[in-house]
């Protein structure tokens, strides 16, 4: 956890006992580092970045958020929120036996432009808006149903059990520039090449160069929303050619840098 005066940066942790109606907000403003400790909730939390990226950590790994893409978190799920900048989230609480079409995964959402204006909508309602047949139980209805077809997108980086495998991850995601082989690592692991590769795909349902790629791609995010240039990014991050961080990144999400970007701003 942060330290040297950082301590200001930790996020409260609502003290809701319960929900008050089937869908519950909250809008925060967040400055760069922010974070919170381990917890869980009763209720599903789907947070959504308007600006910004935001991270949750979880046991199973990390997710990530850029602008106008969501995370949905499910009740009872251990998770850290993080934000390596300033950022703006929306999070919708939702109670457990009102979303009971969600499995228990943590995922992230591509959230629609109706999604986006409905959640919008709902945001400026009181916490203990009018229930039965009223205009704003029909725009929770509708957001509910909208929430539960959000397009999935993996934006997610699979974490292994296996604890010598853990440290390895660990370092690359500290270090994304570094360019260690995997030869390198299975000596060190003390093991082969085929046996590191097979490990790795049976933790992490990803090959270790595909988790590698991931892993850069994602660490590039916060450079880019800072406004950092795509070259610089890409340098960052361990690629030797613009291009072809360029590549990875449009294969991940369906746009180049500069796309998505563009984007969000609009």
């Amino acid at each position: 956890m942060p330290t040297n005066g950082q301590l200001i940066l930790e996020r409260a942790i609502p003290t809701l006992s319960a929900l008050p109606r089937a869908l519950y907000a909250r809008a925060e403003s967040l400055n760069a580092g922010s974070w919170t400790p381990p917890h869980r909730h009763d209720w599903v939390q789907f947070s959504y970045a308007i600006s910004g990226v935001l991270g949750v950590h979880t046991a199973e790994g990390s997710f990530y958020a850029p602008p106008q893409w969501g995370i949905w978190i499910p009740a009872d799920l251990e998770h850290q929120v993080v934000t390596s900048m300033r950022a703006e989230m929306r999070s919708l609480y939702v109670r457990r036996e009102d979303c009971a079409w969600a499995d228990g995964r943590c995922r992230v959402l591509e959230v629609t432009p109706l999604a986006r204006e409905l959640i919008k909508s709902f945001c400026l309602l009181p916490a203990e808006y009018p229930q039965g047949d009223s205009q704003e139980t029909r725009l929770v209805n509708v957001l509910l149903d909208q929430l539960a077809n959000l397009p999935e997108v993996g934006l997610s980086l699979p974490l292994p059990r296996h604890e010598r495998l853990l440290g390895v991850c660990n370092e690359l995601i500290e270090s994304p520039e570094r360019n260690v082989t995997l030869q390198e690592w299975a000596e060190r692991l003390g093991m082969s090449e085929k046996t590191l590769m097979r490990l790795f795909q049976r933790e992490t349902g990803l090959s270790f160069r595909g988790w590698r790629q991931r892993m850069r791609v994602l660490s590039s995010l916060s450079l880019l929303e800072e406004g950092d240039s795509v070259t610089n990014a890409a340098l960052s991050c361990g690629y030797d050619s613009t291009s072809a961080f360029i590549a990875a990144f449009k294969n991940l999400f369906g746009y180049t840098p500069g796309e998505l970007f563009r984007q969000q701003r609009h």
